[in-house]
């Protein structure tokens, strides 16, 4: 009646290798014990300063390290073989989950900054210059460092860029410190140091609603971003002896693994070998879709269209 092809992939040490939140969990590593380490300096001297920009901050880098250790976590559940048999696709998908928890933690860290500053406004407050710009300094020094980590990996891993984000929201936030802190120690005005804590509110719901936003398209099962589904369809349309194609579906697994399903109905006499090996190279080479499962079908199959879905 027809011809199929599914590609059945394991998930040992030879997976792990091409997978891109695995191949960069040292940077994951390396970041989260830099940023670790300077956490609890800030932590202290925003207590001993009273500043609320470095308080702030210091918050926003305790999000920084769990966001970092549930990345961690994700990589390498992620590449754990499976022993249940239930897991079809793996456990690729604790990359994305620990992503949806890094909006979490940075709008949360946001809100609470957000309540700490307007109840400020108006309220007797002393803030301590001299700690805030050195401590300021040294954060931006250290978030820096992690930055140049992590770029790499994030144009390549969705959970590696959760990462990076919440590293480059808590960058801006160290440049706040130490605006605030020069502001406050030329004017006197502690309203300033209110201000940018604000300011570094804003700036992180704002990066926290854009990872959230990719990362309810993968739970989704959304097309992946640049693919256009009626192109794609087309192309498999246009395969010598393809006459009509159905069912097709595009969806990401997780960052950088793409996934395809399709039928393909042919004509009389068609080779249904070479059609699905033409397909599979145009998913694979035009597309990066390197799993996909193809079911080829004579022009009078009947019973594909029942399902109403």
């Amino acid at each position: 009646m027809g011809a199929g092809h599914g590609h059945g992939h394991g998930h040992g040490a030879g997976q792990v290798a091409e997978h891109a939140g695995g191949r960069h969990r040292w940077r994951l590593g390396a970041a989260f014990a830099l940023v670790g380490s300077f956490f609890v300096v800030e932590l202290a001297y925003g207590l001993i300063s009273g500043s609320l920009a470095l308080l702030s901050d210091a918050g926003h880098m305790a999000a920084d390290v769990v966001t970092l250790a549930a990345a961690l976590v994700a990589t390498k559940i992620a590449a754990r073989p499976d022993s249940t048999g239930r897991r079809t696709y793996g456990s690729y998908r604790a990359e994305v989950f620990a992503s949806g928890f890094a909006v979490l933690v940075m709008l949360g860290t946001a809100v609470y900054i957000t309540v700490e500053a307007l109840s400020r406004i108006g309220a007797d407050a002393e803030v301590s210059t001299g700690p805030m710009l050195v401590v300021g300094a040294l954060g931006l020094a250290v978030n820096l460092a992690a930055l140049v980590l992590l770029r790499a990996g994030a144009a390549d891993s969705l959970n590696v860029k959760g990462a990076y984000l919440e590293v480059l929201a808590d960058t801006a936030g160290s440049v706040g410190v130490i605006a605030a802190g020069i502001l406050v120690a030329a004017t006197g005005q502690v309203l300033f140091d209110t201000l940018v804590a604000l300011a570094i509110a804003v700036f992180v719901i704002v990066r926290a609603l854009v990872l959230g936003r990719q990362v309810l398209a993968v739970l989704g099962q959304h097309a992946p971003e640049g693919l256009d589904v009626d192109a794609v369809a087309g192309e498999l349309a246009a395969i010598d002896g393809v006459q009509d194609v159905h069912d097709l579906h595009l969806w990401t697994l997780t960052s950088g693994m793409h996934v395809a399903t399709a039928h393909l109905v042919t004509a009389e006499q068609t080779h249904a070998h070479a059609v699905l090996d033409q397909a599979r190279d145009l998913l694979r080479d035009r597309h990066a879709i390197a799993h996909a499962t193809l079911q080829v079908e004579p022009a009078d199959h009947e019973g594909c269209d029942e399902v109403g879905w």
